[in-house]
């Protein structure tokens, strides 16, 4: 009976055994990808809010990964569990320490060094002893239960997909639930009392391990769930392809996350989707009964990757909320043929440390590549076309066959899809809907027909990339690309335009370059809101001007002898356009000796004693919203860098977003008048040079609104608005998303 009695104790524990570690490794990444965008949001007041911060934060989260993955490979390797054990459970405790998170003390942006190493840093001391914790925790507990004795220890790959969905989990809840609902202070707080349970359950999972394990990793030499190659060592072969497999999805995600939150802004939700998408991919491919059969899958990869690469040729438009769905629907279906590829070559459970660390490396080479060199070497978003260039390779994999005859038929196709779409273009007789139908036959049929011969899909595939984007990206007279965006100035009839992004933020007429006084276009026409506020009685002749957005300097113009205008601008390259009278003249012939104060404004102006007449917050880049900017502290600060009777104004036109709503809460709360103006012209046609444009402004006295040009005729009261006050701790830009319930 006793021996029953044992017996019956060693199978309950051996069904308790997945059940605990399975929680373990779930809880461990949901704290692991929750921190990400909590500590990302935590840091845009002090970096800009630009999209290159969630970049360079995947950029540290993915060389930290490697670091927690290379720990996890040598205590394996050369501790005994019980050391393992012990050691990391004291990392943990040392990890308690850097709790709650949070910005640590003294730290402020330079703008005049380089702004990647300073983010990198900034992450490090903030957040790196925590997370490079938690990123050793999916192959250490793997490699634990791999020594457990329990069901399925010789295949413990099954974890990484618990591990996956914790992760997904935690990115979803937290633009979706926890940001909406709780501040990030209280965030940070939830996120504490999590890691501290994770302890627990490290500790536990340790001891079982210990307990009841035989102490060594057994194989599985037969049957259906035993993973490939059980019998020998990984080769250098095998090692390259889990890197390419790895680098190709994390490239590709942060390329498309990049190209979106250009445009849609830079937040949360536009960060985690692609994210949560990449990590779902784990979840159905880490597994032993793949959630998308591999005929299927085969298929949706070729439609996702044609039309992935039909986006890149420009041909078909830029990025807008329908495109966006191509990008991300062709994102997933490539990283999850790549994981598949990846997850068929999976080592043994000797090998399992190996191969997160290998595969790590591969992930993070995509960070690197984006973050670190593609900004040095393209000037724009070329990454998205390497990448998906480099997922042909997943067509053919290592097909065997002559590499020379491959390339070179490859590079014949694609001259010949090319040639036919260029000679159409000089001809000009076709419609462009029937010339852009042929292409994308031709294009797709050509996919289909390469699929099977080797590398010649992938020079095919590169060669109409490369010439599509070349062709398509004209002669700009300027072209550069910084942390905070891409820059183009372009000349286009008459016209010298600049776009940053894919919206147009100023332009001169040529004709204007040798004025002595060029006419401001577009937003910043004399007829425009901007001009009625700028040449009105509050902008006196010794009044103070400052402005926060530099742009191509239009408002220069509007500048008076006797004022004093001060600008902000925390894009060095934003600042040398503007200055450079071969691009635009508006600062070198109306304000040459305004100074420009380089940083984020906010930062900037903490540290001012200046105070203006009018403040102007004209700080968006394309489409995107500078949260930080916009917020109450934000307008507490420039209160107080107003005179008595200042007038505060918000430019705030924007395609997606109805920023109108939270700047009249705060207002409200602030006890401040706050009127609107959307102009569209008279009669809704806008004079020739001008565009439509909305301008938000505020006071403490009400009179100075009125005395405005037009009035309250043209400036609107605004209505009482419903809604949560943003707060540096609270803010939720997607319930202004224009469309939502709550939007304008």
């Amino acid at each position: 009976m006793a021996f029953l009695s044992a017996g019956t104790s060693a199978q309950s524990a051996s069904r308790v055994l997945p059940i605990v570690f399975t929680a373990t490794i779930f809880l461990s990444a949901a704290l692991l990808f929750f921190v990400q965008p909590l500590f990302a949001k935590l840091v845009l007041p002090v970096l800009g809010g630009s999209s290159s911060v969630w970049t360079t934060a995947m950029l540290f989260f993915q060389l930290v990964l490697i670091a927690g993955y290379l720990y996890a490979h040598l205590a394996t390797r050369f501790l005994g569990l019980t050391q393992q054990i012990a050691l990391h459970l004291g990392l943990f405790a040392v990890a308690l320490l850097f709790l709650p998170l949070g910005i640590p003390t003294g730290w402020s942006y330079d703008p005049d060094a380089a702004t990647v190493p300073q983010t990198l840093a900034l992450f490090a001391v903030g957040v790196g002893v925590p997370f490079a914790v938690l990123s050793a925790n999916a192959p250490l507990i793997q490699a634990w239960y791999a020594r457990s004795g329990g069901p399925s220890a010789h295949d413990p790959y099954f974890l990484y997909g618990a591990s996956n969905l914790g992760s997904l989990i935690a990115l979803l809840g937290f633009p979706l639930l926890a940001e909406p609902l709780f501040g990030v202070s209280a965030i940070g707080i939830g996120w504490a009392a999590g890691f501290v349970a994770l302890g627990v359950f490290l500790l536990l999972s340790g001891t079982l391990s210990r307990t009841l394990g035989p102490g060594e990793v057994r194989l599985a030499t037969e049957g259906a769930d035993a993973p490939p190659r059980t019998s020998r060592a990984p080769t250098r072969t095998d090692i390259g392809w889990w890197i390419f497999y790895a680098f190709v999805p994390s490239s590709l995600m942060l390329a498309v996350t990049a190209k979106i939150s250009t445009d849609l802004g830079s937040f949360p939700l536009i960060w985690t989707i692609p994210l949560s998408l990449y990590l779902l991919t784990f979840v159905l491919t880490f597994t032993k009964r793949p959630a998308v059969p591999d005929r299927i899958l085969n298929i949706a990869f070729a439609v996702g990757f044609i039309a992935l690469a039909l986006h890149i040729t420009g041909l078909f438009g830029g990025v807008t909320l329908a495109t966006t769905y191509v990008l991300v629907a062709g994102f997933f279906v490539v990283a999850l043929k790549s994981h598949r590829c990846l997850y068929a070559r999976r080592p043994d459970g000797r090998h399992l440390t190996l191969f997160y660390v290998t595969m790590s490396i591969g992930g993070a080479l995509g960070g690197v590549f984006n973050s670190v060199i593609a900004p040095l070497v393209f000037a724009d978003i070329y990454e998205l076309a390497v990448s998906v260039a480099l997922a042909s390779v997943l067509f053919v994999a290592a097909k065997p066959g002559n590499a020379s005859r491959q390339f070179a038929l490859g590079i014949a196709a694609g001259a010949a899809i090319i040639l036919p779409l260029e000679a159409w273009t000089w001809i000009e007789k076709v419609s462009v809907d029937a010339g852009l139908y042929a292409f994308t036959a031709v294009f797709a049929l050509a996919v289909i027909l390469l699929r099977g011969t080797g590398w010649a899909l992938v020079s095919a595939t590169t060669v109409v990339l490369a010439t599509t984007i070349y062709s398509n990206r004209g002669e700009a007279v300027f072209r550069d690309r910084s942390f905070f965006g891409t820059h183009e100035v372009w000349t286009k009839g008459d016209l010298r335009v600049y776009t940053n992004g894919t919206t147009v933020h100023g332009a001169q007429r040529i004709a204007d370059l040798t004025a002595e006084r060029p006419l401001p276009l577009y937003y910043y026409h004399p007829a425009a809101p901007m001009a009625q506020v700028l040449t009105s009685g509050i902008a006196s002749e010794d009044a103070a001007i400052g402005v926060v957005g530099l742009g191509v300097g239009s408002l220069a113009c509007y500048a008076r002898p006797g004022q004093q205008w001060h600008f902000y601008e925390i894009d060095r390259a934003v600042y040398d356009m503007a200055k450079d009278p071969g691009l635009f003249t508006f600062m070198s012939s109306c304000a040459p000796e305004a100074p420009v104060h380089m940083g984020d404004a906010r930062v900037v102006l903490e540290t001012q004693d200046l105070t203006f007449d009018v403040l102007v917050i004209d700080a968006y880049s394309s489409d995107a919203v500078p949260m930080h900017l916009t917020t109450l502290e934000a307008v507490e600060l420039y209160l107080q860098r107003l005179k008595p009777g200042g007038l505060l104004v918000f430019h705030i036109s924007n395609r997606y977003y109805a920023i109108a709503p939270p700047l009249a809460r705060i207002a409200g709360a602030l006890g401040l008048e706050a009127r609107l103006q959307d102009y569209t012209g008279a009669g809704g046609q806008v004079p020739e040079g001008a565009s439509s444009s909305s301008v938000l402004v505020m006071s403490a006295d009400a009179g100075t609104i009125d005395a405005l040009p037009g009035g309250a005729e043209v400036w609107k009261q605004i209505g009482l608005v419903h809604g949560s006050l943003w707060t540096d701790d609270y803010a939720d830009l997607l319930s202004t998303l224009k469309g939502l319930p709550g939007g304008w």
